[in-house]
């Protein structure tokens, strides 16, 4: 009887976009940078921090899961793709990457981002002229008790509570997290974790001084929204040689000053831009410039622009407030006119009215009144059938009446100044058009990377107690939407060099104008290596198949096809 032969065994490891990934991590010396700032190898750890933590980035960067999850995430992968050996991935759990956590919140944390940044500006050549800050907030579910701002290990730790909540969750606790990145691709190269109730006029000296050191010089132009408009942090900046530009609040009293001239006054706007619509068929948005010659109170530059799209908006706004305001207080009146209503009192009336006015935002342009009529109701003393020696007893119930008018003045004074804006600077030398370019094309693009940490790395929610260690993962959270950033970054600039106006990213084949990160990451989902005879073995390896798109890919992201080629 002859022997079956038995068959060699088969392996198969994932790989997706883990390639791409490190040659991102590669180029910044992420891990070699992390060692010098973690402790070195110890007897006594089956994991180091290091390893540990560039686990935790790349899973940021492909599949956000949470820490308990992180293990049986990695456990399918190429171990060699991890920087690890198929024991230590095994080791993988919670608690080891928590201790992990632990060590980098013991590290030089601002020193550590800064060498990273450092790299970063010099392996990919980022322009250092124009960095944007803005900052949003970072919720948390649960009390929190012991994250209330004390020193842990000797460092102070942020203080998780309630605050302005960017996210309208005003019954949530939270932390504010402040980033800045540069123009040239929207990189982020600082950031900062303070308490939950910090105001953002608080953040930008100590933020204007890091990229000073950053760029080795003070005169980049530092763009930010209408917090850094306070005289102390206009001052710094400015006493300091370095330049500024932000948008002029609407509580200075410049900008009630030039609204007033305009309702007597014809401006003489003159045209800086013209921007397509994103609906093909609708006429261009066109921006007007003016500069006040009655500068700001500290002496500097304001250039008031008009946008025909922004006038437009400010309108249906206007008007849809004051509508949902009219359709409630019509609800309002009908209930005062019910039998069985509960409001038979004038505060309780008026504090209906002001709820209603006020939380739609149209108490501007509304005005109401409140009439109040009195009834008398007869009902008999005793009861039993009424005859002609039943007596009643009268009984005077008062109810309310509302009415509404619009305030044509305010009205009037607002339609004058649709559609302006007000914007300040100490830079003498800049147009009005780069003055609005500089503020118009830079902030969206930040406001994409907090989008991209609530959604795409989803920073929330947090499934940890520790402050030490939230501050820690807020600081991986960091590294990732860096990688992240230079991804994007890489690809557009390419494609822009190419002229290649779209790439197929989308499903059905569907041309994507701008690729972002998980566009391109999750191109490369599916890929897998194979391995015939175990590890040992010298049967053979068999690499990914990759098609025509992912070498297109990695063409455009200047990574070589063998990054796909296993031993």
């Amino acid at each position: 009887m002859s022997r079956k032969k038995r068959l060699p065994p088969l392996e198969f490891f994932q790989v997706g976009a883990l390639p791409v990934a490190n040659h991102f991590l590669k180029r910044l010396r992420m891990g070699e940078i992390l060692a010098s700032y973690l402790p070195g190898p110890d007897r006594r750890q089956k994991l180091s921090p290091t390893r540990a933590l560039m686990v935790l980035v790349r899973n940021l960067l492909i599949s956000r899961e949470p820490l308990y999850g992180v293990g049986a995430w990695a456990k399918p992968f190429e171990p060699s793709l991890l920087d690890m050996s198929p024991l230590e991935v095994a080791f993988l759990n919670d608690d080891r990457l928590g201790r992990a956590l632990e060590h980098l919140f013991d590290a030089d944390r601002p020193s550590l981002i800064l060498r990273i940044v450092v790299q970063a500006v010099r392996e990919f050549k980022l322009k250092l002229d124009r960095f944007h800050n803005d900052s949003t907030t970072i919720s948390f579910q649960g009390l929190y008790r012991l994250a209330d701002g004390r020193k842990r290990r000797g460092k102070r730790t942020p203080k998780i509570t309630f605050g302005h909540n960017k996210d309208h969750r005003s019954d949530l606790r939270q932390l504010l997290w402040s980033l800045t990145v540069t123009a040239d691709g929207a990189v982020p190269v600082n950031y900062q974790v303070l308490d939950g109730n910090t105001t953002d006029d608080q953040t930008h000296r100590e933020t204007w001084d890091m990229l000073c050191t950053l760029a080795g010089r003070p005169d980049f132009l530092y763009v930010a929204d209408s917090k850094l408009c306070t005289r102390s942090n206009l001052l710094h900046i400015a006493d300091r040689k370095g330049r500024f530009l932000t948008i002029l609040p609407a509580t200075r009293k410049e900008n009630r000053r030039f609204r007033d001239w305009l309702q007597t006054h014809e401006v003489p706007w003159k045209e800086v831009a013209r921007r397509p619509h994103r609906i093909k068929k609708h006429p261009p948005d066109i921006f007007r410039a003016y500069e006040d010659p009655a500068k700001s109170m500290e002496g500097f530059r304001i250039v008031w622009f008009h946008s025909t799209e922004k006038e437009k908006r400010d309108r249906q706004e206007r008007e849809e407030k004051i509508d949902r305001a009219i359709r409630e207080l019509q609800d309002l009146q009908d209930r005062l006119a019910s039998p069985r209503t509960r409001l038979r009192r004038r505060d309780k009336v008026d504090d209906a009215i002001e709820a209603i006015v006020e939380g739609m935002g149209a108490g501007r342009w509304m005005e109401v009144g409140v009439e109040r009529h009195d009834e008398n109701i007869y009902r008999q003393s005793k009861p039993g059938r009424p005859g002609p020696i039943t007596t009643y007893r009268r009984k005077t119930r008062c109810r309310f009446t509302i009415s509404w008018t619009s305030k044509k003045e305010a009205l009037d004074y607002d339609l004058k100044t649709d559609g302006i804006f007000p914007l300040t600077t100490n830079d003498l030398s800049m147009t009005h058009r780069r003055i609005l370019d500089a503020y118009k094309l830079g902030q969206p693009p930040l406001e994409q990377r907090h989008h991209h940490l609530k959604a795409f790395h989803e920073v929330a929610p947090q499934y940890l107690k520790s402050i030490t260690r939230i501050e820690a993962f807020l600081c991986v959270y960091f590294l990732a939407l860096l990688v992240n950033a230079l991804i994007e970054r890489q690809m557009r600039a390419t494609m822009k060099l190419r002229r290649l106006k779209a790439l197929r990213l989308y499903h059905e084949d569907r041309p994507c104008k701008r690729p972002t990160t998980q566009q391109i990451l999750k191109t490369f989902d599916g890929l897998m290596v194979h391995r015939i005879g175990g590890r040992d073995s010298q049967r053979g390896v068999y690499p990914p198949a990759l098609t025509r798109l992912h070498r297109r890919v990695l063409r455009l992201l200047r990574i070589l096809p063998s990054a796909y080629r296993f031993k």
